[in-house]
């Protein structure tokens, strides 16, 4: 397989499934696997970096209006909804960032665990969107107290397999988050965190832009956030208008074929 086909098929798995509630570990563990290597895709940080950056890129385009009144009201030292929901992002943040930096070495642990570790988590996922369907929609707001708790559903998701936007989402509904609150709180609250190890990925030392990969780089970025775009838009209508049981059954019947594979292939 050629560097750009890879760096395409790398970036429009990443910026789909960031936002759809199916694990972007997960598939790209998955598919690392069926493309015959025999690295973790997390350990390409050059790609990782590149794919990151254009999903990281897909948010601040489709909430470009939520992020300028953030930042504006931030600047002018403003009480407001949106210096509110800054601070709530920020409290949402706190257990990722503990747990990252008490448990890196066991997280890095965790996207060498096989198959197998990803097919259980797709079913852990699948079953927390299937307890999703029948909550009523709600004009609930997200709050200090449900921040943190939604936190701790995006540590959860560290784990290759367990969707990040999947566990935030169904969390926030739960706690009787509206909908559209539930879907634009879990997408921006992430903004910040892939923002912050892009930065710290790039300050290792370990990032490397080779000669002669400028194609197979701007297709991996592009891709990535053409997709994002595409998706986290579609899935903010999704949630909605639908909700989450329909994601349920594919994050179910993936890891149950994941772990089929894993012992019988």
């Amino acid at each position: 397989m050629t560097d750009i086909l890879r760096s395409l098929i790398l970036g429009v798995i990443q910026g789909l499934t960031e936002f759809l509630p199916v694990s972007s570990s997960g598939h790209l563990e998955i598919m690392n696997y069926f493309l015959g290597s025999s690295q973790s895709v997390d350990s390409d940080l050059t790609m990782v970096v590149l794919v990151h950056a254009g999903t990281a890129l897909s948010i601040l385009y489709v909430f470009r209006k939520d992020v300028w009144a953030i930042l504006s009201d931030i600047i002018q030292f403003k009480w407001s909804d949106d210096t509110r929901l800054a601070l709530e992002i920020i409290v949402s943040m706190i257990p990722a960032l503990v747990i990252g930096l008490a448990f890196e070495d066991k997280i890095e642990e965790l996207f060498s665990g096989g198959l197998w570790m990803v097919g259980a988590s797709l079913i852990f996922t699948g079953i927390v969107l299937w307890l999703t369907p029948n909550i009523k929609d709600q004009d609930g707001l997200v709050g200090w107290k449900k921040a943190l708790l939604i936190g701790i559903a995006q540590a959860v998701a560290i784990m290759p397999g367990v969707s990040r936007s999947g566990m935030t989402i169904a969390i926030a509904l739960m706690l009787g988050v509206g909908k559209k609150n539930a879907a634009r709180f879990s997408f921006l609250m992430v903004l910040p965190v892939i923002l912050g190890k892009l930065l710290l990925d790039v300050m290792s030392g370990d990032f490397v832009v080779s000669a002669g990969s400028g194609l197979p780089i701007m297709v991996a970025l592009v891709s990535s956030f053409v997709v994002g775009v595409i998706a986290c838009t579609w899935m903010i209508k999704l949630v909605q208008t639908y909700g989450l049981k329909y994601f349920a059954y594919y994050c179910i019947s993936v890891g149950l074929l994941v772990i089929g594979f894993y012992h019988y292939g």
